[in-house]
């Protein structure tokens, strides 16, 4: 157990750092890299336009700048935003808490609504029910996060629900299909042809084969909340990750980004990687 922890702690390493350069990569070479408004102030000085310009060359070499900016990482110095003149580390310790509260609070709707709504489809097998849950699934899969953001602006509705919605057809869609398999499973079969009830074979029979692809499916759907909270946060106006994500995109901010961008790949590795253990540990006791 403690050799599959370390590799996947090195592996979750590795991708967090290789995100980082990727991410750091496409913004180094994105149309308008290197333009700073600063240096049509006609206010400044010649030095000071001159100041600027030595600090953009900084980024020029983008492999040398990030392996800069992990080295003062690893000290603690996660370095200044260019745009908002504000340190790094503040601004992700203010925005993280709001991030974490409406993916938490979204996350918690989609698997309620998911859950209750696989447990109706078992317990009445009615084709006019799982018809209407799927018809409903399949619009809210074809609304892009954007658009289901503006829809609860016009709405004036909470964001978290917004997150809801984008992340419930996805996770209903896959626990619809394990339980939909788990149905075929001759042990299932058995218990129903006893004459069991519905819900004893559903909490006694069913959810204990499926603990391992529910844990997997949770960690999967925490980095869909991160995803869509980019979209969802920056148009309806909430100051967490997602809106400086996009902030810091459109303001071509290296130090920001590179920082946005291994914060979020961590969260959803350490998501997915957590549960994967979890699933193993559970697997190794049993």
């Amino acid at each position: 157990m403690r050799n599959v922890f370390l590799r996947r702690a090195m592996l979750a390493v590795m991708t967090v750092v290789a995100g980082g350069l990727i991410s750091a990569t496409l913004a180094r070479y994105a149309p308008g890299f290197g333009t700073d408004e600063r240096q049509l102030d006609a206010r400044l000085s010649g030095d000071s336009i001159a100041a600027i310009r030595r600090l953009n060359s900084e980024e020029r070499s983008v492999f040398t700048y990030y392996a800069n900016s992990l080295w003062r990482a690893m000290h603690g110095d996660l370095g200044t935003s260019r745009s908002l003149n504000r340190p790094v580390r503040q601004l992700l310790a203010e925005r993280s808490t709001v991030t974490l509260r409406i993916a938490g609070e979204g996350l918690a709707v989609a698997w309620i609504a998911a859950s209750l709504a696989v447990l109706a489809t078992w317990i009445f097998r009615a084709p006019a029910l799982a018809g209407s849950i799927t018809l409903f699934e399949g619009t809210l899969l074809c609304l892009p996060a954007a658009v289901m953001a503006l829809l609860f602006i016009l709405l004036n509705a909470p964001a978290y629900l917004a997150l809801a919605l984008i992340v419930f057809p996805k996770v209903h869609r896959y626990l619809g299909d394990l339980v939909s398999d788990a149905r075929q499973m001759p042990h299932i079969i058995t218990a129903q042809a006893k004459g069991i009830s519905e819900l004893r074979v559903l909490f006694w029979h069913v959810i204990p084969v499926l603990k391992r692809e529910t844990l997997a499916l949770a960690g999967v759907s925490v980095g869909l909340a991160i995803s869509a909270a980019i979209p969802v946060e920056a148009l309806c106006g909430i100051p967490g990750i997602g809106q400086l994500a996009w902030q810091s995109a459109l303001a071509r901010d290296l130090p920001l980004l590179i920082n946005l961008s291994m914060l979020v790949i961590a969260c959803v590795t350490l998501a997915n990687s957590g549960a994967d253990l979890l699933a193993d540990a559970r697997r190794a006791v049993a």
